[in-house]
């Protein structure tokens, strides 16, 4: 059972990996601006007690942080793989995913941007921008055809809703054709297509595809 919200960069991480991987699952919605957020009830916080989303039950636990599920996925159903075999590549992957996940996401999403208030959009616009500045330089060195040579990665997983996210808040993209053009040739993946918040079940009529 995958606890999740159509929008959220950290969930659409996890519904990649699970379609990579063939792994059937129920969606729970839990909706981060409705009622006030459902993921401060009481019967949420009691599944994840950081209140966010995603949470995965499987195998008789109960797994919060996008990129621990990940790497529990990738332990007990390795195939396709999504951690390089060479231990350089591994590294790498892990570094970009760390990037994104540590150094870029958590400084854009919902919780810092209400603290912000006003100048929200702005505030996004250069957490990312500074990021994405690093990250550029970073897979020009690494990149094949995705972020680290020609396989599907954990770091690409991570790498498409932080474009995305880039996207929403009109972070001009120009400056970064490497990360575009990897985000471009994923996104034709059938595995992010099904994934996208585009398609979820608590996805609004407005944004359906």
């Amino acid at each position: 059972i995958l606890y999740s919200y159509f929008r959220s960069s950290c969930s659409w991480r996890v519904r990649i990996a699970l379609a990579l991987k063939g792994i059937s699952y129920d969606l729970v919605p839990v909706n981060l601006v409705k009622d006030g957020g459902q993921q401060f009830s009481a019967e949420f916080k009691a599944l994840n007690p950081m209140q966010q989303v995603p949470a995965l039950k499987i195998d008789g636990i109960t797994l919060s942080q996008s990129l621990a599920i990940i790497h529990y996925l990738e332990e007990t159903r390795p195939n396709p793989r999504l951690l390089p075999q060479d231990p350089k590549k591994r590294a790498q992957v892990r570094m970009i995913a760390d990037h994104i996940v540590s150094g870029i996401q958590p400084l854009q999403n919902l919780s810092v941007l209400k603290q912000v208030g006003d100048k929200k959009t702005e505030w996004a616009q250069n957490c990312i921008a500074s990021g994405f500045q690093a990250l550029e330089q970073i897979l020009q060195h690494t990149a094949g055809h995705y972020c680290v040579g020609d396989e599907v990665s954990m770091a690409d997983l991570c790498l498409v809703p932080q474009v995305a996210n880039a996207e929403r808040f009109k972070v001009d993209m120009a400056p970064y054709p490497t990360i575009t053009r990897i985000n471009k040739a994923l996104l034709e993946l059938e595995a992010f297509k099904v994934s996208h918040p585009s398609r979820q079940p608590d996805t609004p009529a407005e944004l359906r595809a």
